[in-house]
């Protein structure tokens, strides 16, 4: 089952570029004028994946709020326009950008090289660690301590394969998005996550008879804004405004809101 899902993205992207590649070099070009696009529309459609806390998620009301949320309205206010949230999963952030479901991605999306080939990124306007958690009872000091552990971990993320790579040996069980892994550690389905600290404190705030503690850091990864290959002028526009927002402070004010913990004071490079 677990391969059928995985095969079934894969073939996912890989139609959607099929189908980018059988366009003419004009139509991609026009497809790749997001910019363009967004004047004539008069609407920003801003991907966010809603289902992971503290970056996206909906609050007592049911509206959108954590740290993209509040950033990706703070990006829509400057560039002028009224802001559309297109609500995404982990899974399926690529392929909502590579269809033009979304003008662009905001669902603390870490940079890798593997994505680097299908889609480009921004500059660094956040960053993300990748770590091993478990209750205090649980004995992990190295990663041999994890093999023939089960380890819960988010379908499709950056922390599914680096956990899948580092965390050789363990038993990786995969959840559709955040909000489910969560509820999984909640519940007791799953006792060790490969995920963010951010993700532990939103299961530890429902789990406070048994908390989760980090075990290991496995990595430290930026996540940027995620856009189509060849939108260079959406692209300069975006990393204008990023820099701008990381010296006037807005964009750290937003991040320590949110994770506890203000941004680095030197962004990592994507």
């Amino acid at each position: 089952m677990e391969n059928m899902k995985r095969r079934s993205f894969l073939a996912g992207i890989t139609g959607a570029l099929a189908g980018a590649t059988f366009l003419g070099v004009n139509a991609r070009q026009a497809l790749a004028d997001t910019l363009e696009t967004i004047k004539t529309r008069k609407k920003l459609l801003i991907a966010v994946d809603l289902g992971s806390p503290p970056f996206g998620m909906s609050d007592a009301a049911m509206q959108p709020t954590g740290s993209d949320v509040e950033t990706a309205k703070l990006l829509a206010a400057d560039l002028g326009y009224p802001l559309e949230i297109v609500s995404v999963t982990s899974p399926n952030r690529v392929p909502f950008l590579l269809t033009s479901k979304a003008d662009i991605v905001m669902a603390s999306f870490s940079v890798n090289e593997e994505r680097k080939k299908v889609i480009d990124f921004t500059d660094a306007y956040g960053v993300i660690q990748i770590v091993v958690a478990a209750p205090k009872s649980v004995d992990i000091k190295t990663l041999q301590d994890v093999v023939g552990q089960r380890l819960g971990t988010t379908r499709g993320s950056t922390n599914d394969k680096v956990a899948t790579t580092e965390a050789q040996g363990a038993e990786m069980v995969r959840y559709d998005d955040d909000a489910t892994l969560i509820t999984a550690l909640v519940s007791g389905q799953v006792n060790i996550m490969a995920s963010s600290p951010q993700i532990m404190a939103a299961v530890n705030q429902r789990r406070t008879s048994d908390p989760l503690e980090v075990k290991l850091v496995l990595k430290t990864n930026p996540y940027a804004i995620g856009l189509r290959k060849g939108d260079d002028a959406l692209k300069a526009t975006l990393n204008e405004w990023i820099a701008k927002n990381l010296a006037n402070g807005k964009l750290s004010e937003i991040y320590q809101k949110y994770n506890g913990v203000a941004l680095p004071a030197e962004m990592p490079k994507t």
